[in-house]
């Protein structure tokens, strides 16, 4: 099957087969992690939406991203990631949430060089957030955290379906 070899449909398999929701919210990847997930045929069934919050103050207006955690941790931060999980959960009603927030690159931001990507996850009785330090062009960093979004909550998945004995 396509999914064996696609992440992104394994994902949704996984998801569909659990009868569980994904939304995502984005910085650095600005929407591509949303086309991502939408060109597995049958998304729908699984993928509920997304946020694009780029700018901090639509993290904060649409994610409930609480100014005084920008202040403290800034947005390129694990506590970033976790915030705007949870909010997509909130705004979104899904039964999953993956954000990401980082430095693409070129240049530094926040004092983080290009590669530096936080991946929240947020779900039932869940919410963390894994660091990536990611080489490459401002584009392949980009796919790489999409690719590694996907892998994060597949694995999260799989730990679940292991816990329940669902091998599924």
């Amino acid at each position: 099957m396509a999914h064996e070899t696609d992440p992104a449909a394994a994902l949704h398999a996984r998801l569909q087969a659990r009868g569980e929701t994904l939304a995502t919210a984005e910085s650095l990847t600005g929407g591509l992690l949303a086309g991502l997930l939408t060109d597995v045929p049958g998304a729908s069934a699984s993928y509920v939406g997304g946020v694009v919050a780029y700018a901090t103050e639509l993290k904060q207006a649409l994610l409930g991203v609480p100014a005084e955690l920008v202040a403290e941790h800034g947005v390129v931060s694990a506590p970033c990631a976790e915030a705007m999980a949870a909010g997509a959960l909130t705004a979104t009603g899904a039964t999953w949430a993956l954000s990401t927030t980082g430095v693409a690159g070129p240049t530094r931001q926040d004092g983080h060089p290009p590669g530096t990507v936080f991946v929240g996850v947020a779900g039932p009785g869940l919410l963390t957030s894994s660091r990536l330090a990611l080489v490459g062009e401002r584009e392949q960093v980009r796919r790489d955290t999409c690719a590694r979004a996907v892998s994060v909550l597949v694995d999260i998945l799989e730990g679940c379906a292991r816990e329940e004995g669902d091998l599924r």
